[in-house]
């Protein structure tokens, strides 16, 4: 037993040790420059279903095929928002489906996808910002489930107001939901069965600011693990500075998905660019970071000089 228990502690020290060794921001997560001189994906503008592309889209890459979903409309704010679908070999030139916009029977956008087993799930905003769940098999039929059932940590409803741009993460048989109030803060809830979710705190576990980039408004775009910990894609506006307000790129890191630490060097991308809803996918060698508001922009990340 005294020597089991001695290798175990090893085991777990040399682990811990191992990620004390790993930067808390590597570099091939936090700089990045354009791929090209414009984007690789906009909408196609007058006369068709997507006169305008909106929010935050999603990328995905499963084996030699990369996908992309997407949000098009008229161009109008009640315009109905509705759920485009393309396809990439590359992640720089993407086909748009035939049958596109795939899904039109209620509003979906501000989505992302999470696929787990052999379903993809789609976290997405419907109508008044209002969280709802999406699932299907392919990726492109779309069955809708529904309104998203959050509540507070007493099991009560949440407030009622609009609770958007759902972000989902699974990990060990839990699902955490992360989503945004009026841009205020970015709570989480986590569940066990997708029907109810229960927030793991009645207070923001991400807070707009200190910086200009993020100093008023913060919604979450993804989460992933990377190297042992847990990484956040974000973005964030400072109400008054400008008009149209600008959006930024952010990261934030975090252990246990409920503590989370801002990069130091946000925005990823200078604010004037406007760029946000960063999405980060990983093509077999190394990530490639997606812009998707308005227009969707690549970026790769730079070389170190040796």
């Amino acid at each position: 037993m005294i020597v089991r228990f001695v290798l175990m502690m090893g085991v777990l020290m040399g682990a811990s040790i191992g990620l004390a060794d790993e930067p808390v921001f590597p570099s091939e997560l936090t700089a990045f420059v354009p791929s090209g001189q414009g984007p690789v994906f906009t909408a196609r503008g007058e006369g068709h279903w997507d006169v305008k592309i909106r929010e935050r889209g999603f990328v995905l890459k499963e084996g030699p095929v990369w996908h992309m979903w997407f949000t098009g409309y008229d161009g109008t704010r009640p315009g109905l928002k509705m759920l485009g679908y393309a396809s990439s070999r590359d992640g720089v030139t993407w086909a748009r489906h035939k049958q596109n916009p795939i899904y039109k029977a209620h509003w979906v956008e501000d989505m992302m996808v999470v696929k787990q087993g052999a379903v993809y799930f789609m976290f997405a905003e419907g109508r008044d910002d209002v969280s709802h769940l999406l699932v299907s098999i392919d990726g492109v039929g779309w069955t809708r489930c529904g309104p998203l059932d959050v509540r507070l940590t007493n099991g009560k409803k949440i407030p009622d107001g609009p609770y958007g741009t759902p972000t989902g993460y699974y990990e060990n048989g839990t699902w955490y939901l992360f989503y945004e109030r009026r841009d205020a803060g970015i709570w989480l809830a986590t569940s066990t069965n997708m029907r109810t979710w229960t927030n793991t705190s009645d207070q923001p576990v991400l807070k707009p600011g200190p910086g200009l980039y993020d100093r008023d408004l913060v919604a979450l775009n993804q989460v992933f693990k990377h190297k042992g910990r847990y990484y956040a894609s974000y973005h964030g506006a400072a109400k008054g500075e400008e008009t149209p307000t600008l959006w930024s790129s952010g990261l934030a890191v975090s252990d246990d998905l409920k503590r989370w630490t801002k990069y130091p060097g946000n925005p990823l991308r200078p604010r004037k660019e406007n760029k946000s809803s960063g999405v980060f996918v990983h093509d077999g060698a190394r990530f490639v970071f997606y812009t998707m508001h308005g227009a969707v922009h690549r970026h790769l990340p730079v070389t170190p000089k040796r």
